[in-house]
């Protein structure tokens, strides 16, 4: 059995974030069936027509969570500073705020990295700026940044993920 890769839970001020990215609703088998390496390359390619750098690691933002039907999320990636988007890709930003979070390996590390870290805040007393929504859970800005991929390995199980 594989022991998980998963560093100490923290908490930490972030400041504004902007953003670019596309946001979608699909169910959770999406996520894992190709829909993210797809988004993130129509992304990268809008930015590089435009001449635009990231500015950081490319993300997935959580609106409404929902394992049973369907997830709102947002695949994107920061930028250096406010931009326009378009129809398709839009420009946006990870709010300002105080964040719990933790580093984890392994892909399929994601879903139960993001339980260590409930408990742990659960532990903490901290509480989730979550609230109720049509179709789930909703969140101001919850979060997964993908720090290392396919350019560092090619195994999905060294790859290192932030979950915020």
């Amino acid at each position: 059995m594989e022991v998980m890769k998963i560093t100490e839970p923290k908490v930490d001020e972030r400041a504004a974030q902007p953003t670019v990215g596309i946001r979608t609703q699909v169910p959770m088998s999406a996520i894992s069936d190709g829909l993210v390496p797809q988004l993130l390359g129509e992304t990268f390619g809008w930015l590089g027509q435009r001449g635009i750098a990231p500015a950081g690691p490319p993300f997935m933002r959580f609106y409404v969570i929902n394992m049973e039907a369907l997830m709102d999320i947002e695949i994107g990636v920061p930028v250096a500073g406010a931009v326009e988007g378009d129809e398709r890709v839009r420009a946006g930003e990870l709010p300002a705020g105080r964040y719990a979070s933790l580093v984890y390996t392994g892909v399929a590390n994601g879903i139960p990295a993001n339980g260590v870290l409930i408990e742990w805040a659960e532990a903490q007393g901290l509480k989730w700026d979550r609230f109720d929504a049509p179709g789930g859970d909703g969140f101001v800005s919850r979060y997964e940044l993908f720090l290392t991929g396919p350019d560092e390995s090619p195994d999905p199980a060294d790859w290192d993920s932030e979950v915020a």
